[in-house]
């Protein structure tokens, strides 16, 4: 293409609608910076005449999505329900990965979720940053649930009576020189669990591997999932695995949980 040729326009299929796509432009041009906006302000954000920009917007407040005191507009909490309509669509990997991502971000160390599934523990969803173990772990990867942080969390939401008879048909195999092996020892430490509400595991499951869990419950209270971060052994202290991993890791079981209480409503 030479300078002289005008660029090629792209033009919209048959079936699509001018009017929807502008007044969800509308309802974009509100954000965090710009929570309030004039008539005037719309009409430039979304590039509408003001005539225009004032049938959306007057039609948005009709609808109940916007508010008006006459001269500035804004978003009402009713636009949530645009958002509740995608999360009550997705499942448990689904509505936990954007937050895995912003996790591992975070902390720049892998992050995963996990399942019980029998006595093991299976992973439905993760965010590697770097490989630290030996065995490389993907969607449907099994663990036995005693030796992982994961597993402790999910053995820690079973009942006294389900524990009970996990611990009574198990044969623990230690993995490592760390690896708790006596059962008493073992419901000891997901007791321990089950009070602080997580779980920090040093190098349990292989050498080297240090990982920290915590719970991910419905509605109801149920322990349905647990999400962890793991990370090199040598990379943090004990210390800043409690000041700065563990709080990131509880914040983000709770933003899963949030949303997994909108999809299930």
């Amino acid at each position: 293409m030479t300078a002289t040729e005008p660029t090629e326009k792209i033009l919209p299929s048959p079936d699509y609608v001018q009017s929807l796509a502008r007044g969800l432009a509308v309802i974009r041009c509100f954000d965090q910076q710009n929570q309030r906006r004039t008539l005037s302000d719309v009409a430039r954000a979304t590039d509408l005449t003001r005539a225009t920009a004032r049938r959306f917007l007057l039609t948005l407040v009709e609808l109940g999505y916007v508010a008006t005191d006459g001269s500035a507009f804004w978003l009402t909490p009713r636009v949530l329900e645009l958002g509740y309509s995608y999360l009550s669509s997705l499942s448990l990997p689904e509505v936990a990965q954007p937050h895995l991502e912003k996790l591992s971000h975070q902390v720049h160390e892998s992050s995963s979720v996990s399942i019980l599934d029998g006595d093991d523990i299976v992973y439905v969803a993760r965010v590697p940053v770097s490989r630290i173990m030996t065995v490389g772990i993907t969607i449907g990867t099994r663990f036995p649930a005693y030796a992982t942080s994961m597993g402790r969390v999910l053995l820690a939401g079973l009942s006294d009576e389900e524990l009970d008879a996990y611990l009574s048909r198990i044969e623990i195999e230690p993995l490592t020189e760390r690896t708790i092996s006596a059962p008493a020892d073992l419901r000891s430490a997901i007791l321990e669990v089950r009070k602080n509400d997580y779980c920090l595991l040093d190098q349990e499951l292989e050498a080297g591997l240090r990982s920290m869990a915590a719970p991910i419950r419905s509605a109801s209270g149920e322990t349905v999932a647990a999400v962890n971060i793991s990370t090199h052994a040598a990379r943090y202290s004990l210390d800043d695995l409690y000041s700065d991993l563990i709080p990131a890791l509880r914040h983000a079981a709770h933003d899963i949980e949030r949303d997994l209480a909108t999809v299930n409503r």
